[in-house]
């Protein structure tokens, strides 16, 4: 099969993600597991041989760099097909790929199961909102979701900061400028600094991978922007442990004052498997309020979660979420438990 045919039958089972590895038959992730294909074992010639079709997929892109060193992400587009997110890697000696399908339509809020109450925190003139959760949990399918309501509802101008561009965004009501680092500029601080000179009203940031690119987008949030980033932690209080541990201990009081004044909302999510072979997004949602800006600033993080707990129907927990799906018998009392925060305490109200 070549790289095309593989995509395309990819496409047709619904899969979200294809694996090519030597030593083993075509893989794909259906609803959140492996499912080996009914293919031929494939060798290292065969997966070097569907390598190098993808990246002359994509425009002939230069491999050298994944023959120097080891590792390279990308995306391409297949017309009339599909966008696809692309890592290609060395294992063993032998080329490897693993490619996410990403759809050229926009995808819908509703059908996922994204609540309106994530999707209106693009209705914000400024601040920062984090969305957050482990590899794979759908962080840029929820962004993309709320950038498209922006979008549509706005006359702005939206800067997306990616690596690599998954959605592609039309100018529907907004002005959207897409950049795909080390394509379009050499990394995300580069890039960030340069937004904020390109008269932005909103800004996507990819991901704050260390503490200079979370210093710049606190002051981009700050100087009145609205912007949207991503960390891998689950949880409202582990992710704002994350960021101010992220600085020097000499500096990590003055971050938690700016973050206190800037963060706007956390958003933590997981995709949970369903009863009937699919999944389906847990969300904790937490809208940062006069209480919580002061748990911040004086160093009370920990008691954020407590908060967000008892807040009602401002806030919800990702344990109250999973209780929500069990309730609506959507997943099992097992796994609502194994993808808890606090399992012996959310078992207690699984009745």
């Amino acid at each position: 099969m070549t790289i095309s045919e593989i995509l395309q039958k990819a496409i047709m089972e619904s899969a979200s993600d294809v694996f090519i590895v030597a030593g083993l038959g075509l893989s794909f992730r259906k609803h959140g597991v492996i499912i080996l294909e009914e293919t031929e074992k494939l060798m290292p010639r065969d997966t070097e041989r569907l390598v190098r079709e993808i990246y002359h997929l994509a425009d002939d892109r230069d491999i050298s760099i994944l023959l120097k060193k080891g590792d390279d992400d990308f995306s391409v587009a297949i017309p009339s097909l599909s966008r696809f997110r692309v890592s290609t890697y060395k294992q063993r000696g032998s080329l490897s790929a693993v490619i996410r399908i990403i759809s050229f339509q926009m995808p819908d809020p509703e059908k996922l199961g994204i609540p309106q109450s994530i999707i209106r925190f693009g209705n914000q003139s400024k601040g920062m909102v984090l969305v957050t959760g482990p590899a794979g949990s759908g962080k840029s399918t929820t962004l993309a979701c709320i950038i498209d309501a922006i979008n549509r509802t706005r006359r702005a101008h939206i800067i997306t900061l990616e690596d690599p561009i998954e959605y592609l965004h039309r100018h529907v009501n907004s002005i959207v400028s897409q950049r795909e680092i080390d394509v379009d500029t050499e990394s995300y601080v580069t890039a960030l600094r340069a937004a904020l000179r390109q008269s932005p009203d909103v800004i996507l940031l990819g991901e704050m991978r260390d503490y200079e690119t979370i210093s710049v987008a606190m002051t981009a949030a700050e100087t009145g922007h609205l912007l949207f980033s991503t960390l891998h932690t689950l949880g409202a209080s582990s992710t704002i442990n994350r960021i101010i541990d992220v600085f020097p201990a000499e500096q990590q009081h003055q971050i938690a004052i700016q973050l206190a004044t800037v963060l706007d909302a956390v958003v933590s999510q997981q995709l949970i498997p369903t009863k009937d072979g699919t999944v389906v997004p847990a969300f904790e949602i937490m809208v940062v309020t006069p209480a919580i800006r002061n748990m911040i600033r004086e160093n009370k993080v920990y008691q954020i979660d407590g908060f967000i707990n008892s807040s009602g129907t401002l806030m919800i927990s990702m344990d109250n979420s999973l209780l929500r799906l069990y309730q609506q018998g959507r997943i099992t009392k097992d796994t609502a438990i194994a993808f808890a925060t606090n399992p012996e305490m959310l078992a207690k109200r699984l009745i």
